[in-house]
């Protein structure tokens, strides 16, 4: 049965999210013109107690380049030559990187960082070409340049910094959960216990779930998260474990699941960029202490994120 208790197929959430996950609303072009969009990959299951390696805490996840605008630098100069930034980003997450189904533009929290470090860089805001990156290939997109930079709702972590590199953390995230309401679950461990779980593939929430720490009967990983939430509309899955910025995205796309109070792996994000490209970090972390100074992220949350996830503390910057 999907979710509550309906047994016929749910309306607008599910086309919405299911147009979404599946491309139909466009894949990512210059100046975010609509373009065909990939069908995502087939579910693949896992075992509900994997032996999946833990994850590496070492390091200082919230430590970047300093603050700089070197115009000479390697790549700023060639994205100046080309004339256009390019830019991995989601389309399925609503209200972070998402297709407006009525304007055919991509829009949302990172979408508008993406146009500020656009603007610092090329003079113009609009001067991007997005390129739709799945959630199980955002690294590797990053690491094969197929990308100037990745933003992503990306979490910094050990791992991934010894792949690529990091501007410095523009949001808090941490792992929660998506349940439908009448799940009634109070937390993160009672909602996956003995459940139907699913995440997105070569994620922090995957690692978790293949750790077999949990207790969840089974395990499938997806290209991308909200493929998650269109399984559980359709009662193939009872939970989706993701970071909470996708999650809170998720329950403003269905008024009937929604989010765990608590979170697991607490974590920054950050924009992602090749370790190759050190003169773009910095740029980029240039830009960010000014977004942040000038009121312009707090105005892209109240626009976006407000509504969902409630006031800024709790989801800010590193002081």
């Amino acid at each position: 049965m999907g979710i509550g208790t309906r047994t016929r197929t749910p309306g607008r959430a599910l086309v919405v999210a299911a147009a979404l996950a599946a491309g139909l609303l466009g894949a990512g072009t210059s100046s975010g013109a609509a373009a065909p969009g990939a069908v995502p990959g087939a579910v693949r299951q896992a075992p509900a107690g994997g032996s999946a390696p833990a994850l590496d805490d070492t390091c200082d996840t919230a430590k970047s380049l300093p603050p700089a605008r070197n115009a000479g630098g390697a790549r700023i100069r060639k994205i100046r030559e080309r004339g256009t930034l390019v830019v991995g980003v989601d389309q399925n997450s609503y209200n972070w990187g998402y297709r407006n189904p009525q304007s055919g533009r991509i829009e949302g929290f990172d979408i508008d960082l993406a146009r500020a470090v656009a603007a610092s860089v090329l003079g113009d805001p609009e001067k991007i070409t997005y390129r739709t990156v799945p959630t199980a290939r955002r690294i590797e997109a990053v690491k094969a340049g197929e990308v100037d930079m990745l933003i992503r709702t990306v979490t910094i972590t050990c791992d991934r910094l010894k792949e690529i590199s990091f501007s410095a953390p523009y949001f808090e995230a941490g792992q929660r959960t998506v349940t439908p309401k009448a799940a009634k679950a109070t937390s993160v461990a009672q909602a996956l216990k003995g459940k139907r779980a699913c995440s997105a593939a070569k994620t922090s929430s995957a690692t978790e779930l293949e750790s077999g720490k949990w207790g969840q009967a089974t395990t499938k990983l997806l290209d991308n998260q909200l493929d998650c939430l269109v399984l559980m509309q359709q009662g193939q899955v009872d939970v989706t474990l993701t970071d909470g910025v996708a999650a809170y995205a998720q329950a403003a796309q269905d008024p009937r699941v929604e989010v765990s109070p608590d979170t697991i792996v607490p974590a920054w994000m950050g924009i992602a960029v090749n370790q190759g490209d050190p003169d773009l970090v910095a740029w980029i972390n240039a830009v960010l202490a000014e977004y942040r100074s000038n009121g312009g992220w707090k105005a892209s949350y109240d626009r976006w994120l407000a509504p969902t996830m409630g006031p800024v503390p709790g989801f800010s910057l590193p002081s």
